[in-house]
Order: C-alpha cells, then sequence, then structure tokens
C-alpha cells in the first residue's frame, strides 16, 4: 500500500511538472491596422478590451510584421523564415516548404497540443499535411480533448481593407478629428476613409474582447498566455503593400498569468511598454520556447520568450515582392529610430497600379489630385517616378517618412550601418527574391526556391546583389560593369544588366545600345522583357516597331509561362501611349492559362484588363473569402 501511495504521489509530482510547461496559447489576430489603439497613445482610437490587455500585461513597442501585405506576413510566420528565403515573398507565389522543415504547429501538435486556427491561412507556401488539428471557421480550442493543451488563433477579418471602402457603414469616428497623415491630401474622401478605417479597429477590439470573456467564462484565463497582434499595418494606401513603418508596424500585446509569468519576457511586468525589436520571423521560435521545445536552427527568428528566448536584436526586417499583379523589389530594416528601405527597382513608383487597391476611395482621389498637379511635394512621393534608390528616414522627427535623409552628410554614418544591415541579412537567409519571380521557379525546378538559394553553383547571390545594387544604384559609373553583365553566363547577371539600362532611361540606352539590342534576343525570358521594354520606351520609332511585337509576343501566356506573361505585361502597361498601335494584339491575348496557383488568372486578367481600359470580371476580382477565407 506504501509503495502504491509512493507511486501516485511521484505520478502527480511528474505530471503537474509536465503540465507546468505546457500552458495554453491564444492569438487573438486582426487585419490590415497598425499600432492605432489606445495602449500605444492613440487618442483618436477607441480600443478598451487590447488596452485592458496591456495594462495588465505588456506590449512591444516596435514590432514589424516583416511583409506589408496579409500573405506575405502570414507566410513568414507559419515557417519562422523570412518570405525571400523560403521564395516566399511574391503573393500566391505557392512555393513548397524547404526540405527538412515543418511548419510550426506541427511541432506543436507533435508536442501534445490541439493546433487550430479559425480560420484564415493565405500562405504563399504549400502547406503540407497535418499542420492544424482544425483550421475552419468552426475551429475552437472547446474541441480538444480534455486536459489536452492548445494552441488556438482567431483572426479576426472586420478590419480587412476591403472594409475601409464598405458601404453604407455606421459611423464610430468623426472624421473631422481623424489625423490625416502628411503623405495624404486633406481631402473628404481621405478622412472618410480613416475614421471608418479606426472604426473597423474598434470592432476588432471588441471581437477580442469577446474571446477573452469566452475564456473567462471556462475557467482558462490563468492558464492561458495570450497575444494580440494584427497581420501588417493599416490598409489604407502608402501603409498596406508598402515596406516602410506605416506598412510594417503593428500592434503586440501579450499576457502572461501568473502561473506562467516564468516563462514571459524577461522584461515583462504588468503595463510595461518593451523597447525590444520584435518582428513575425520571431513568432514560431518564441512559440517552441514557451512549450519547452529548442527552436531549430533553420529558423531565421529569435525567441523573445519562454525557456530558450534570445538577446534583444539590434534590427528588424521588411520586403516587398510582387503584390498581385504588379512586380517591385524592396527591401528594408529599422533600428527602432531609423527606417531603411534599399529600392531595387527605383524607376518603379510606390503607387504602382494595384487594381484592389484602387478600390479605396483614397486611392483613387489621391492619384486624381496628383495627376492635377494639386499634391505637396510630402504627398506626391507615393506616385513619384522614380523612386530613390535608398531612402532613410528618422522616426523621431518624421514619423510619417516623408523626408528623405539619405543624401544628407550628417546621416551618411547611419546610412551605411543601415545598409550594411540590410545586405548582410540578405546574404545571412540567402534572399531567393533577388531574380525575377519566373526565373527563382526555373532555377528550383525539382527542389525548393530555398534550398536552390543554398547552393551557390544554382544561385551565385553575392555576384547577383552586387549585380542589383549596382543596377538599382542610379549612378552612371555603374553603366561600364553593367555592359560587362550583359555577356555574363548567369542570366540573373544579364538581367540586372538590361534592368540596370532600362532604369537609366534614354541616357541608359545610348551608352549600352548594341547590349541592349542583342539582349532583345537573349535565352532569357526576362533578359528580353526588360531589354525590349528599354528599346519599346526610349528607343527609336523603328527600335519600337521592333520592340514591342516582341512584348505582345512575350505577354501572349499561350506561349509562355504566366510570369513571363505578367513581366511583359507589365511592360506593355509602363509604355503608356506608345502601346497603342499593337491595342488589338494586346486585347486578343489570353486571360488564362496554367500557373502555380488559380488566383494568377485574376492578375492577368486585372493586367490585361487595365491596358484595354475594362474592368476586370468578377470571377478575376481578389478572393473575398471564397471557400478556405482566402481573402488577402
Amino acid at each position: 500500500m506504501k509503495l502504491l501511495s509512493l507511486f501516485l504521489s511521484a505520478f502527480v509530482i511528474l505530471h503537474s511538472s509536465f503540465a507546468a510547461d505546457r500552458p495554453n496559447i491564444l492569438w487573438l489576430t486582426s487585419e490590415d491596422h497598425g499600432p492605432h489603439m489606445g495602449c500605444y497613445g492613440d487618442t483618436y482610437a477607441d480600443t478598451p478590451n487590447v488596452d485592458a490587455l496591456a495594462a495588465k500585461g505588456m506590449l512591444f513597442k516596435h514590432v514589424w510584421s516583416c511583409g506589408p501585405v496579409c500573405a506575405a506576413a502570414r507566410t513568414t510566420i507559419i515557417a519562422g523564415m523570412y518570405s525571400p528565403s523560403t521564395g516566399g515573398e511574391h503573393m500566391r507565389s505557392m512555393v513548397p516548404m524547404p526540405q527538412g522543415t515543418k511548419m510550426y504547429p506541427q511541432f506543436l501538435r507533435e508536442a501534445g497540443y490541439y493546433c487550430t486556427n479559425n480560420s484564415k491561412e493565405d500562405y504563399n507556401l504549400k502547406k503540407p499535411e497535418g499542420v492544424w488539428d482544425v483550421s475552419s471557421g468552426n475551429a475552437h480550442w472547446k474541441n480538444r480533448t480534455e486536459g489536452q493543451p492548445f494552441f488556438a488563433i482567431f483572426n479576426e477579418t472586420c478590419s480587412h481593407e476591403s472594409q475601409i471602402r464598405k458601404r453604407p457603414h455606421v459611423a464610430i469616428h468623426d472624421p473631422a478629428k481623424a489625423r490625416i497623415p502628411a503623405y495624404h491630401p486633406d481631402v473628404p474622401e481621405v478622412r472618410q476613409d480613416w475614421a471608418q478605417y479606426y472604426d473597423q479597429v474598434t470592432l476588432a477590439d471588441a471581437s477580442a474582447g469577446r474571446r477573452l470573456k469566452e475564456l473567462e467564462a471556462a475557467g482558462l484565463a490563468e492558464d492561458t498566455i495570450v497575444f494580440y497582434y494584427a497581420d501588417h499595418g493599416s490598409g489604407m494606401p502608402r501603409s498596406k503593400r508598402w515596406p516602410c513603418n506605416s506598412g510594417l508596424q503593428v500592434p503586440m500585446v501579450v499576457y502572461f498569468p501568473p502561473n506562467w509569468k516564468h516563462l514571459a519576457p524577461k522584461e515583462y511586468g504588468a503595463g510595461v511598454k518593451s523597447d525590444r525589436l520584435v518582428s513575425f520571423v520571431d513568432l514560431a521560435p518564441t512559440l517552441l520556447s514557451i512549450i519547452g521545445v529548442q527552436p531549430p536552427e533553420w529558423m531565421q527568428g529569435y525567441a523573445f520568450a519562454g525557456k530558450f528566448q534570445s538577446e534583444p536584436q539590434p534590427f528588424v526586417y521588411g520586403f516587398r515582392g510582387r503584390m498581385d499583379e504588379r512586380y517591385d523589389c524592396v527591401r528594408s530594416v529599422t533600428d527602432g529610430r531609423f527606417v531603411y528601405l534599399r529600392n531595387y527597382m527605383p524607376h518603379l513608383s510606390q503607387g504602382q497600379h494595384v487594381n484592389y487597391q484602387f478600390e479605396t476611395p483614397s486611392t483613387r482621389v489621391w492619384r486624381e489630385l496628383y495627376d492635377a498637379g494639386k499634391l505637396t511635394p510630402e504627398q506626391s512621393i507615393f506616385w513619384k517616378e522614380p523612386k530613390d534608390p535608398e531612402e532613410l528616414y528618422d522616426l523621431q522627427s518624421d514619423p510619417d517618412e516623408v523626408h528623405n535623409l539619405a543624401a544628407q552628410p550628417e546621416q551618411a554614418a547611419t546610412l551605411a550601418k543601415m545598409r550594411t544591415a540590410q545586405e548582410g541579412l540578405s546574404l545571412k537567409i540567402r534572399d531567393a527574391g533577388m531574380i525575377a519571380e519566373g526565373e527563382m521557379h526555373l532555377r528550383s525546378e525539382g527542389t525548393t526556391p530555398y534550398d536552390m538559394a543554398h547552393d551557390e553553383k544554382m544561385y551565385p547571390l553575392t555576384r547577383i546583389l552586387k549585380a542589383a545594387g549596382e543596377a538599382s544604384s542610379m549612378k552612371s559609373g555603374a553603366i561600364a560593369d553593367l555592359k560587362v553583365g550583359f555577356a555574363d553566363t548567369d542570366s540573373a547577371i544579364r538581367y540586372w544588366s538590361a534592368m540596370g539600362i532600362l532604369m537609366r532611361g534614354g541616357d541608359g540606352l545610348s551608352a549600352a545600345h548594341d547590349e541592349v539590342t542583342q539582349a532583345a534576343k537573349d535565352s532569357s525570358t526576362y533578359v528580353q522583357v526588360a531589354a525590349n521594354w528599354a528599346l519599346a520606351k526610349y528607343g527609336s520609332e523603328a527600335e519600337r516597331a521592333t520592340a514591342l511585337p516582341a512584348l505582345v509576343g512575350l505577354a501572349n501566356w499561350s506561349q509562355h509561362d504566366v510570369f513571363t506573361s505578367m513581366s511583359a505585361l507589365n511592360a506593355i502597361g509602363d509604355l503608356g501611349d506608345k502601346a497603342k498601335p499593337f491595342a488589338a494584339q494586346i486585347k486578343a491575348l489570353p486571360a488564362k492559362g496554367e500557373a502555380p496557383d488559380g488566383r494568377f488568372t485574376g492578375y492577368v486578367a486585372r493586367l490585361l484588363a487595365d491596358l484595354n481600359g475594362t474592368k476586370p470580371a468578377a470571377d478575376d476580382a481578389p478572393a473575398k473569402n471564397k471557400k478556405k477565407n482566402k481573402k488577402k
């Protein structure tokens, strides 16, 4: 009897010890909003529930989503790796997970957790089997086995970009009292959209409050660690889709009940506002650290809570790749005060015509005022062509990021520090996004973009990054190296040479005319697009007469892959009236074809609709929660 009693006592002790390291974890997430909440000092905001959570828990003052749009940001979270590292930076690129890796819920399930996602996934990575116990609108922690620890996500979509423009609307905030950032014109449409944005954040806060009350009513509040965060910056134009602070900064509030305070960040305390720099790449390793699992080395973030939490990092990073139908390549970094952006395609404006973005009234009126010459210099930056190759902003004196300090001599040391950090990360994570998207898919055929990029023979990143830097520097002294690059055996170097000449306009074409003419017939369709783009835009009428049909041919989805088609259509769209002689041929181009994901059909269709002056068909609009909550 005594032995049985000792055995039972030992079992209870062991079970209690095991349970003590297995808290429930609840993530309350919301869409498309920055730190526009009372707990972050915003007096216009009305967010009592998250404010109360922050008062008894802790908030992080400097959190970046890494990607300034839903799918790219979630891709970083689910893998614990930067999206440019996995090849998942482009919207709906649907690339495979790197070999030998897992999505973070798989680790939690292996540790005995019941993992639910309610309900949006929207990853740019193909999801392997066994990621979630349940991922749907019915997913809930209450369906777990009795006593089983849970990890549950409840994602609120009411603050999504699409809700800013929804009419009719019941107002909560007075548009007259809205703060209009320096980059936006102060006009009624903009005020209405900003006020409605705040209204939707209030509704997201109310949703979080209901989830917290549900947890309390179930008697689970003291055994559940709670995170509240948004998926990227606000859904307003110049925030969503742009990797500056306004597009990447999100609120993040965490609460560790007394039972689990030993797992909290080192600086944790009621009402504390942490200066630690955090980004979405840190979330997966932090979860593993909280449940006592050491994060694998391939995860690229740093745990900020739990057994394996690390020291604060000096920088956090952002990126932009293709946003729906429009290409760009931007990398960004912040140290919490300064924000640095490296524009690898400076010839493209921030405000490219992304069809979905132009459904917001603010976007349309803002563009109309720009075209009419009625904007201030600060309000014009979004539409300006070309962009500055490098941008540097001081958030202390310029929170709206409208005064670029990159050219100021007194900021040279800061600029160099930030540039080194950005380039250093690209090399460390083997940034797979430094080549054309279609080229990335070609090179990784039979493997994954991540594994391809870690093979120096397949992907000589140091050389490619140097070529991209020279091409986008806009410095005339780089032309000699660009001309040499046209003869390189690697098509990525030739691509950046052609792009670099295109970026320099007529002067660039004059300096490398023979090389560009030859590149128009390159073996790589992406080199062909860039070279013919330059010839059609800056060449003679005779050259345009040859380059334009070449671009139209490259845009034909029945003859080329979807990435070549999209690249060529973007080039043709940039030509404006110069493309009119081929309007009939453009109108006849196919809007459907083979692609990694069905949504590419919508992208090509929208590019063609924009060129043809028509509206995309309803089926080609961005997916709005059809089937499995695939809203952006």
